[in-house]
């Protein structure tokens, strides 16, 4: 299996095809999707381009804007599902430490939760090199589950939006406990809450400050949920967008598109998933480029419906707003690039983003079923590393491994 990771004290490895030959794998496998009629988001394009619309493809979906022509535009029906989101994360129940240390998927959290924090780090460093006071909107916050990253990163203001009015409550909360627990000298950013629906309502109308300007726009594990229709993933990137300074940055993390639809159609059913995830769609071979609507099941939970984006048209959507893509990557390409910084490896240590194999006697492994740490063993066995090394089972890095990050730089 492409992409599981090992680490030690003194290093990290990492057992997968070499880079150049995963990058080329993963070209063809999108070049191909790029001229297949029968699945994916082509095909979809395809039938409803206009009649006078070039023959090929290949330009538009290298993002050449004369040759791109508008999706079809998925009517916005009213509310869709942003209510059932809204409910949804509302009945979550706030869980303390000890539940959360009985969690399968433990270690797959607080791994996503280190490559968040690699991510901002990284740009709110850039930011900084060009301005003292940095503002921030993060878009979709949920709990305030960044609220410490934005701390480290010695921002000035915050803004948290979410469309969960009992979740905003909890991140207003948390904000709050910071502020009162921090050290009487530590300048602590300002923040502000607002509860919308940031891919239906202008966020703009809402704040305090109309005419704020952010640095960074954050979108974790949320912009998906926007493109139900063409104008709900519009309106979540003018929100993300329109108030960005120029030299500002939109970024976050999302499902990747194309590993979802491969692995569909790899599948004999129309799902597929281990012991700790499951993803389900209503067919395979038909794609559309919105409302393509799968069901995602973590740890048993059942999540709210969810979205497909097809990468290439929300690069083509973005330009509307002058935003242009500084990169995109996929969660094990990023893993690979930032491991290599020293204090992203001790960070990772502190998070427990990867777990002990073998446990210690204290601890017991996430997984006891068989072939779950398989992987670990023949790495072991053939590279000569030394025991114990850090990583994550099967199940929880085939989970984490469907998702990407992207940056967009606001251009002047």
């Amino acid at each position: 299996m492409r992409g599981l990771l090992f680490c030690n004290v003194r290093r990290v490895v990492v057992l997968a095809l070499p880079q150049q030959q995963a990058a080329m794998l993963r070209r063809s496998r999108e070049a191909r999707w790029r001229k297949t009629r029968v699945s994916g988001f082509v095909a979809a394009e395809q039938q409803s381009a206009p009649a006078s619309s070039p023959p090929s493809l290949k330009r538009r979906h290298e993002g050449d804007p004369e040759e791109f022509r508008s999706p079809p535009k998925r009517l916005d029906t009213g509310e869709g599902h942003s209510q059932k989101v809204a409910t949804h994360y509302n009945a979550l129940q706030e869980c303390g430490l000890v539940e959360r240390s009985r969690s399968r998927i433990l270690h797959m959290r607080n791994f996503n939760n280190w490559m968040k924090s690699a991510l901002i780090g990284e740009i709110v460093e850039k930011v900084k090199r060009e301005r003292r006071d940095v503002t921030v909107l993060d878009l979709g916050c949920g709990k305030g589950g960044d609220l410490l990253k934005w701390r480290k990163g010695h921002i000035s203001k915050l803004v948290c939006a979410d469309i969960a009015d009992i979740s905003v409550d909890q991140c207003r909360q948390r904000y709050d406990d910071m502020r009162r627990r921090s050290h009487p000298n530590e300048r602590i950013f300002s923040a502000e809450f607002v509860t919308a629906d940031c891919s239906r309502e202008l966020l703009s109308d809402k704040l305090k400050d109309p005419d704020l300007r952010f640095d960074i726009c954050s979108c974790q594990f949320v912009y998906h949920y926007s493109f139900e229709s063409h104008s709900q993933a519009d309106m979540m990137l003018k929100n993300a967008c329109e108030r960005l300074r120029p030299g500002g940055f939109f970024i976050g993390t999302t499902p990747d598109a194309y590993e979802l639809v491969r692995r569909l159609e790899e599948s004999d059913a129309n799902s597929f998933g281990n012991e700790v995830y499951r993803v389900t769609f209503l067919k395979k071979g038909d794609y559309p480029l919105f409302g393509c609507q799968y069901d995602f099941n973590l740890e048993g939970v059942v999540d709210v419906p969810e979205f497909l984006v097809y990468f290439p048209l929300f690069v083509e959507m973005a330009k509307k707003y002058n935003m242009r893509l500084v990169y995109k990557k996929t969660f094990h390409e990023f893993f690979e690039e930032k491991i290599k910084d020293e204090q992203n490896r001790a960070l990772l240590q502190r998070m427990q983003g990867l777990e002990q194999y073998p446990a210690d006697g204290r601890d017991r492994l996430a997984s006891d079923s068989p072939g779950e740490y398989e992987h670990a063993e023949r790495r072991a066995r053939t590279s000569g590393v030394r025991l114990p090394l850090g990583t994550l089972s099967k199940s929880e890095w085939e989970a984490t491994s469907i998702y990407l990050m992207f940056v967009f730089e606001k251009m002047s």
